[in-house]
């Protein structure tokens, strides 16, 4: 693999005496790249807290991952690269007395997006599966794209994918407005609801941001129909259901999948079938299908590369399935995302108590969104919320789960820690019965002890 090829800047070119160091190495964007400059043969290491099924695979690869911070990690680094999900780390502040150079990993994904002809995908719901589907359809479809994700595909075996071709599909993160520093030549905007206000503050600086990334876009944008009212300041198509310029039509409910028509002027696709249940999937296929199309893959592979779509690590995640008892994992941790995720609990096994169980991610999310996660959260058979997770934040006075928990109307509801779930589940378990674990913190920890009880009990 030639410098050449790569044309990205001298401290990023494949050589072993560049030492890259992450800090924060075990975060599913900040694996992407480590992953990406290992392929190209850099020195790489770096530094998280815990160990994990990412960390695992890293050093699966030779990658050097301490989970202990000691300045000596990093005598010979000659770049750190760093996620603004850390706020103060000894490593970093060592590497600033040192005078390495420092950069945030979005800085750096521009960087290399910019020498590729980047497909991007935004939004505050549904790009994870979107660009996941999208970078399978251009590798199933004459268009092998390296691929940075913010999830483990199952298809790709990982959140990073090289590829062959001068495409790259990227996940365009808007925390921290990391996506204002792509310049994709295309790109898919799913959603603009308001989400991150600890880092926005109001609802219009976050429209304000999604319009400023619209219009970094070169050529060709995508945009769900529900959000065509905005000032997008420059030219756009349209996809939804039965709406926009490009449809998906004809749609079939089936127990683990979805059938549907592609419909737009250039192109009718009949009977895709998309082996994960959902109309909001329906959709993220219909972004990944039309994006795939305009960068040129071939229409007539596009039905059966979908069908091999295998999803995404914790997005409706069917663990375990039985007639008696479904266990189902979901990265849902904003309210559209729960209402989504319990909505197709319930008319996939509509003949089953629904039992969600809802670990809250971050104090200042839960403050913002408390009466929309009790709205989702109601429209199941009974409600297990777990303590906030607080990521990256200090608690705020009064705000706990509790906050949810009062407004959840109608149904049996609880808190209860993690250590307790089993206890609890095994209390309020009436078979048939679906439980659906939802979360963006560590539940998923303990969705292989739900899994034994339910195979042991």
């Amino acid at each position: 693999m030639s410098n050449e090829k790569l044309n990205i800047p001298l401290m990023f070119n494949p050589n072993m005496e560049n030492h890259i160091y992450f800090l924060g190495i075990g975060g599913i964007g900040m694996s992407a790249l480590a992953h990406y400059f290992k392929l190209i043969g850099m020195n790489v290491s770096g530094y998280d807290k815990t160990p994990s099924v990412v960390t695992q695979s890293l050093e699966e690869e030779g990658i050097k991952v301490y989970f202990e911070p000691d300045e000596k990690h990093i005598d010979t680094v000659t770049v750190m690269i760093y996620t603004p999900a850390i706020k103060q780390h000894p490593e970093f502040e060592t590497a600033l007395k040192k005078g390495i150079p420092v950069m945030k990993r979005a800085e750096v994904l521009g960087i290399i997006s910019h020498h590729y002809r980047t497909l991007a995908i935004a939004g505050t719901h549904g790009k994870t599966t979107t660009s996941s589907m999208l970078a399978w359809l251009m590798k199933g479809c004459g268009l092998d794209a390296t691929a940075f994700l913010g999830g483990i595909s199952r298809n790709l075996n990982g959140n990073f994918s090289f590829g062959n071709s001068d495409f790259c599909v990227v996940e365009a993160d808007e925390f921290d407005r990391s996506f204002l520093q792509l310049s994709p030549e295309m790109a898919a905007i799913t959603s603009v609801d308001p989400d991150h206000l600890d880092i926005y503050g109001t609802e219009t600086a976050v429209l304000n941001s999604y319009q400023d990334f619209a219009n970094r876009v070169s050529g060709f944008l995508l945009i769900h129909e529900a959000s065509k009212g905005v000032e997008w300041g420059r030219p756009f198509a349209t996809y939804g259901i039965h709406a926009g310029e490009y449809q998906a039509i004809n749609i079939r409910f089936g127990q683990m999948g979805t059938y549907f028509d592609y419909k737009s002027e250039k192109h009718t696709i009949q009977d895709i079938f998309l082996p994960i249940p959902g109309e909001h999937n329906v959709l993220n296929a219909t972004a990944a299908i039309t994006l795939a199309l305009n960068a040129g893959a071939e229409v007539g592979k596009i039905k059966q590369t979908l069908r091999e779509f295998k999803g995404i690590y914790r997005r409706f995640e069917i663990v375990l399935h039985s007639d008696e008892i479904s266990l189902i994992d979901d990265y849902a941790h904003h309210p559209t995302e729960l209402e989504a995720a319990v909505q197709t609990a319930k008319s996939l096994f509509p003949d089953r108590q629904v039992i969600t169980v809802f670990q809250p991610h971050l104090f200042s999310r839960t403050k913002d969104f408390f009466q929309g996660f009790a709205k989702a959260i109601s429209m199941s058979d009974a409600a297990i919320l777990l303590p906030i997770y607080p990521a990256r934040e200090l608690p705020i006075s009064g705000v706990s789960s509790a906050l949810i928990l009062d407004k959840i109307e109608n149904i049996p509801k609880i808190i209860c820690e993690k250590s307790e779930l089993t206890e609890v589940l095994s209390k309020w378990i009436q078979k048939p019965t679906t439980i659906l674990m939802t979360g963006a913190g560590d539940i998923d920890r303990e969705v292989e002890n739900i899994k034994n009880f339910i195979k042991n009990s």
